[in-house]
């Protein structure tokens, strides 16, 4: 859990949050009134103490009219190849909760360090746990996930579907949605997000 800390640590987004909203003149009630969240939280983000969500983060790139790629890459980056060797996906996130509690995936980017990408790869690591409403999240885009190993649970508004290794799902993402593991060995998959807001 350190190790995992700090490498959420090297992706400085909370920096990043607090640079953006400075430039822009916002305050953090600006900030808080535009995305909906609480200013504590915000807070709490822009100090590196809460880890956000994607959900959060989507809503936070929006209220900054930037994608939200930008909290996945080095400033100074301008890569047009980006090539992520097995084992290198390093940058990883892990998904906090908004009423506490363990999470219930962890998320490595595998395209960090590029600049201008209209979708979001990531590495997903589902931990198991009973299923809690809390756990639904919802924002504007698509996401696909193809599960590698392992099997997990998927709410999709009122549906609950199953997917064992080799399967997919492809969803509109507005809908209130979320996962949990169901499998003994950490299930993974490859999932891809993308945000119609740029």
């Amino acid at each position: 859990m350190n190790d995992l800390r700090e490498e959420v640590k090297e992706l400085q987004i909370g920096r990043k949050i607090r640079k953006l909203r400075q430039n822009r003149r916002m305050t953090l009630q600006d900030l808080a009134d535009q995305t909906g969240l609480s200013k504590p939280l915000l807070s709490q983000i822009e100090n590196d103490q809460v880890i956000p969500p994607l959900a959060t983060l989507l809503r936070i790139s929006k209220a900054f009219k930037v994608k939200i790629e930008n909290f996945f890459q080095e400033e100074d980056s301008s890569e047009n190849c980006i090539l992520v060797r097995a084992g290198e996906s390093r940058k990883q996130i892990q998904r906090g909760l908004s009423r506490g509690g363990s999470p219930p995936y962890i998320y490595h980017s595998l395209a960090y360090g590029k600049r201008d990408r209209s979708i979001e790869p990531f590495l997903m690591e589902f931990e198991a746990r009973t299923w809690d409403d809390t756990l639904l999240v919802s924002h504007d885009g698509q996401e696909f996930l193809f599960l590698l190993e392992g099997e997990v649970e998927f709410h999709y508004g009122e549906r609950v579907m199953q997917l064992k290794a080799g399967d997919s799902v492809f969803y509109d993402s507005g809908e209130p949605h979320g996962f949990i593991a169901l499998s003994e060995e950490p299930p993974r998959g490859v999932a891809v997000l993308y945000s119609r807001e740029s």
